[in-house]
Formats: C-alpha cells, sequence, structure tokens
C-alpha cells in the first residue's frame, strides 16, 4: 500500500494531525509526518513533494493555517493527490487558511477538508488508496455501517427521552 505523507506548515498544527494521524492507524495506512513550512523551508517542501512518488508515497495532506500556501507549494511540486487541512488560527479563525487552501489556480487542484479537519483529510486519503485496495474499502464500509449504528442509537435514547406517547 502507498504511503500518506503528512506536512505541517508549523509543529502548532501537531493537534489537528494527532487525529489525522489517529485515524489512518485505525485503517492500517502507513504514513510520514514532518514539518515543512512553504515560507522558511520552501526547498524542503518541493524537495519533499518532487520525490514523494519515488519514495512511496500515494497522497499528500497539507496542513497550515494563516496564509496557508503549503498545501498549493506542495502541490506545485508533484502530481500526486494534494489535500490541504486549513488549519484555525488567533486572527480570522481558519477563514485566511481556507480561502488560500481553497483557491487554487487552475492546474494545480488541492482536495480542501473543513478548518481543522484532519479526521477528514485522512478518510480522504483512504478512500483514494481503496480505488485499488478492497480490503481497505471493505474497511472504510464497516466503519460507515458502524457510524450510522452509533447515530441511530443516538436517535432511539432521544426519541425515547422526548417523543414518549401517553
Amino acid at each position: 500500500m502507498k504511503k500518506v505523507g503528512i506536512v505541517m506548515g508549523s509543529d502548532s498544527d501537531l493537534p489537528i494531525i494527532r487525529k489525522t494521524v489517529d485515524t489512518l492507524r485505525a485503517f492500517d495506512i502507513p504514513f510520514e509526518v514532518h514539518v515543512y513550512s512553504a515560507h522558511r523551508t520552501p526547498d524542503e517542501a518541493g524537495e519533499f513533494a518532487r520525490s514523494a512518488s519515488q519514495n512511496g508515497f500515494g497522497i499528500i495532506i497539507a496542513a497550515a493555517g494563516m496564509a496557508a500556501h503549503l498545501a498549493g507549494a506542495i502541490a506545485a511540486n508533484t502530481t500526486l493527490p494534494v489535500i490541504g487541512i486549513p488549519c484555525k488560527s488567533t486572527n480570522l479563525d481558519g477563514i485566511d487558511a481556507l480561502l488560500a487552501t481553497v483557491q487554487m489556480p487552475s492546474g494545480i487542484p488541492v482536495a480542501t477538508v473543513a478548518i481543522d479537519g484532519g479526521v477528514n483529510a485522512a478518510l480522504l486519503s483512504a478512500q483514494i488508496l481503496a480505488l485499488s485496495d478492497e480490503a481497505l474499502a471493505e474497511k472504510l464500509r464497516q466503519k460507515r455501517l458502524a457510524d450510522r449504528e452509533k447515530v441511530l442509537q443516538k436517535d432511539e435514547a432521544v426519541t425515547k427521552e422526548f417523543c414518549q406517547t401517553n
């Protein structure tokens, strides 16, 4: 199975990346995590992206806040799918990062998940990898069924509390 490369612009993004890592681990998806900045370490970020395919990666997740150029800088240097995670900052509550991540020019796509959406970035990675891995596809189906069951159990509890008939 191809690895998922996870790059964050700063270690302040670790709380989000921990959720990404936990989700990938739950699906037994191999990964690596690095800190590269689009602005402070552009050469290293670019080299990571350029060599990612040869190094066994199939997808790159890039998390950054504020200007959030990391996902775009990574995508400019690879043809692998790139998933951007815009991260909250103190100034604009992550809206700046969301707009920077989602507004890519034609020809350099970046899939973008919600602000602080580390779990969905991992799940989207799993869905992409599952296109060529039936066992992983089955794990995703089982997770959906388990998630459905949890919601139905919550519905049953709420219904019992608020919809009692006389």
